[in-house]
């Protein structure tokens, strides 16, 4: 890998490989974007992996909440057990409970369920009640890999702030920047340290074209300034 992570999301094999001729590192395999991204089938991961090297970072999520009860989880585990089956190299989920704040227990059961695989704490942190809070209680958790965030609810843009507080307080290493993120806000996530970076729609005309390698390469060039 080169010096900044660069992942993809991908529905299916026509993203995966057009992500991986435009230089993307990494992987983000989903379904139902209208949603903000839920478990694609197993032979989703399958077929692209049949098709494609680069690692497949699978999203478990039932719905667009981002809530999980005794009935998800199992589901989830289900899921993600098929889904490594099929090639997945790393999982991506989280969860809040009633009050806002990450559901540690929910959480946590996912992580025994993936282990050994990395897994990335998704989008939820954004929406938690208390941010610097869900960033404490997730920043240590086993075999994690990465946090996506956008530092906001609304996007990076509204989101840079948070960014630079958590890169400033030590979690730039484990940052992902992703949700809006837009070429205008590399250059400070880069100064702040942030050298993860996921990029969806901006690589696409739209959810119903394929990924786009030219617009992936342009993402690959941005964010290695350095």
């Amino acid at each position: 890998m080169t010096g900044s992570l660069l992942e993809v999301i991908a529905l299916g094999v026509r993203d995966a490989v057009a992500a991986e001729q435009g230089g993307a590192d990494r992987l983000e395999v989903v379904t139902g974007m209208a949603e903000g991204g839920l478990t694609p089938a197993p032979e989703t991961v399958a077929a692209i992996a049949a098709e494609c090297p680069l690692p497949q970072m699978v999203m478990l999520r039932c719905d667009g909440g981002f809530a999980a009860d005794g009935d998800v989880l199992e589901r989830l585990r289900a899921d993600a057990r098929e889904l490594a089956q099929a090639g997945a190299a790393g999982f991506v989920f989280g969860f809040l409970d009633e009050a806002g704040a990450v559901d540690l227990a929910a959480t946590e059961a996912l992580i025994h369920a993936v282990s050994p695989l990395p897994w990335t704490f998704h989008r939820a942190v954004d929406h938690a009640a208390d941010t610097q809070a869900s960033w404490r209680a997730v920043r240590l958790l086993p075999n994690l890999a990465t946090v996506l965030t956008a530092g906001s609810p609304h996007g990076v843009g509204d989101g840079l702030p948070v960014l630079k507080g958590r890169a400033d307080a030590g979690d730039g290493s484990i940052i992902m920047a992703g949700g809006g993120l837009r070429p205008r806000h590399v250059a400070d996530l880069l100064d702040y340290g942030v050298r993860a970076f996921h990029v969806g729609s901006a690589v696409r005309r739209s959810w119903t074209d394929p990924v786009d390698a030219q617009l992936v390469r342009r993402w690959r060039s941005l964010v290695e300034r350095d």
